[in-house]
C-alpha cells in the first residue's frame, strides 16, 4: 500500500477516534495491515478490515459504518479541524492496492475521501517534510493542548458529594446551637504531577530533533504552573528547561540549540540516564513524576547499563513512557538492543513521528 493511501486511512482512524471509538495505535496499525492485505482500493475490503480491527463491541459497528459513509462516500458532513483549509477530494480507487500495482481483482466502486490539507499534514512523518511543510507544521503546534497529570494530596477540599466531613459538620451544628442542618462533605485535593522529558538529540534522531523540541516547548508553555523539566541526552546530559520557558517558540528553540553542546553526536542512553538519576532524579525530580523518554533506542554503550537505569527510573517514577519515532511506521519491530533492554521497564511504548502522535502522547501523559 502506498504512503498516500496510508495517510488517507490514518485520517479515517482519527475521525473514528473523534466519534468515540476506542481506536488505539496498535489497532490503527492492524487496520493498515489488514487493508493492505485485502486491497485498499476496494470499499468492501476497507470496510471489512475496519470491522475486524477497529470495532471492539457490536455498537461500534454502527458508529463505524456511519463515519465510514461520511468520510469516504460523503453521505453526511465530516467535522474538520478548526484550522483546516477547504477539503480536497482523493479517490482511493486511483491508489494501487500494493507496491506492484494490485492487478487482478477489482470493483468498479470508487471510494472518495474528503481530507483537509491540515489533517493530512498532521499524519505526515515530520522527517520527510519539505521546508515549507515544516513551517506550516510549526504553526500547527499551537493546536496541541497539554493537560498535566494530577495526583491526590493529603489535604481535602469542600465538595458537594463524597466522604463525610465530620469536623466541619460538627462546627456548623454547634454554631446553630445543635439544630440539624446540611451535612458537609469533602474530597481529596489534587495537585499536578511533575512531567520530565528526556529528548534524544543524537545523530540518528537528527531529522526529528526540531519537532521534538517544539513538542517540549508546547508542553512547557501550555502546562501553566504545572512542573515540567526538559533534558537532552546524547553523549551527555543537558538541562534546557530555562531556554524552553521563553514565550516565543523560535527564540526558545534557538536558545536551546545554544545550550546543547552535543547535537547529532553519539548515543549513550545508559550513561545519560545514570547522570540524570544521580544528579536530579534520585534527589526528588523523578519521584512520583511522569517520565517521557523520546528516543529511537540506538545505544552505543552497554545495554545492561541502560536496562539497570531504566529499572531504577521505573522504581522512582509514577509512570515511564517511551516515545519512538519509528513505532508508528508499518512493519516496525522493536529489534534495537537499546529498545529490547528498556521495554521491560516501560509502562507505555508510543509512536512519535507526527503531530497526530504528539497529540496522542499528550492524552497519555494527561491520563497518567
Amino acid at each position: 500500500m502506498t504512503h498516500a493511501a496510508d495517510e488517507i486511512l490514518l485520517g479515517f482512524t482519527r475521525a473514528l477516534r473523534a466519534a468515540g471509538l476506542p481506536v488505539t495505535q496498535d489497532r490503527s496499525l492492524a487496520f493498515l495491515a489488514a487493508a493492505a492485505e485485502l486491497g485498499a482500493g476496494r470499499p468492501a475490503s476497507v470496510r471489512s478490515a475496519g470491522h475486524a480491527t477497529l470495532c471492539a463491541a457490536p455498537e461500534d459497528v454502527t458508529r463505524f459504518d456511519r463515519v465510514f459513509e461520511a468520510w469516504f462516500n460523503h453521505k453526511e458532513p465530516v467535522q474538520a479541524a478548526a484550522d483546516a483549509p477547504p477539503a480536497t477530494r482523493t479517490a482511493l480507487s486511483q491508489l494501487p492496492d500494493s507496491e506492484d500495482g494490485g492487478e487482478g481483482e477489482g470493483e468498479s466502486d470508487t471510494i472518495t475521501v474528503a481530507a483537509s490539507d491540515a489533517e493530512v499534514l498532521r499524519q505526515r512523518d515530520v522527517a520527510g517534510l519539505s521546508a515549507g511543510e515544516k513551517r506550516r507544521l510549526a504553526r500547527m503546534f499551537a493546536t496541541l493542548r497539554p493537560r498535566p497529570p494530577m495526583r491526590r494530596t493529603a489535604r481535602h477540599r469542600r465538595w458537594h458529594r463524597g466522604e463525610l466531613d465530620a469536623r466541619r459538620t460538627l462546627r456548623a451544628t454547634l454554631r446553630r446551637m445543635g439544630e440539624p442542618g446540611e451535612i458537609a462533605r469533602r474530597r481529596p485535593a489534587q495537585r499536578p504531577r511533575r512531567v520530565v522529558l528526556l529528548l534524544d538529540i543524537s545523530g540518528s534522531m537528527a531529522s526529528y530533533a526540531e519537532a521534538h523540541l517544539r513538542l517540549a516547548h508546547r508542553i512547557v508553555s501550555g502546562s501553566g504552573s504545572a512542573p515540567v523539566e526538559v533534558f537532552t541526552i546524547g553523549t551527555r546530559l543537558t538541562r534546557i528547561t530555562r531556554a524552553l520557558r521563553l514565550r516565543d517558540p523560535e527564540r526558545a528553540i534557538a536558545a536551546a540549540g545554544d545550550t546543547v553542546p552535543d547535537w547529532s553526536g553519539g548515543t549513550r542512553l545508559g550513561e545519560s540516564l545514570q547522570a540524570f538519576l544521580d544528579r536530579f532524579g534520585a534527589r526528588g525530580m523523578a519521584r512520583g513524576a511522569v517520565m517521557v523518554l523520546i528516543s529511537d533506542g540506538w545505544e552505543r554503550g552497554e545495554t545492561t547499563l541502560l536496562a539497570d537505569q531504566m529499572a531504577r527510573m521505573q522504581r522512582l517514577a509514577h509512570r515511564v513512557i517511551w516515545v519512538n519515532p519509528h513505532r508508528g511506521k508499518v512493519g516496525y519491530e522493536p529489534v534495537q538492543q537499546g529498545v529490547l533492554a528498556a521495554l521491560p521497564h516501560v509502562d507505555d511504548f508510543l509512536a512519535g513521528h507526527s503531530l497526530a502522535t504528539f497529540a496522542e502522547l499528550m492524552e497519555v501523559v494527561g491520563d497518567a
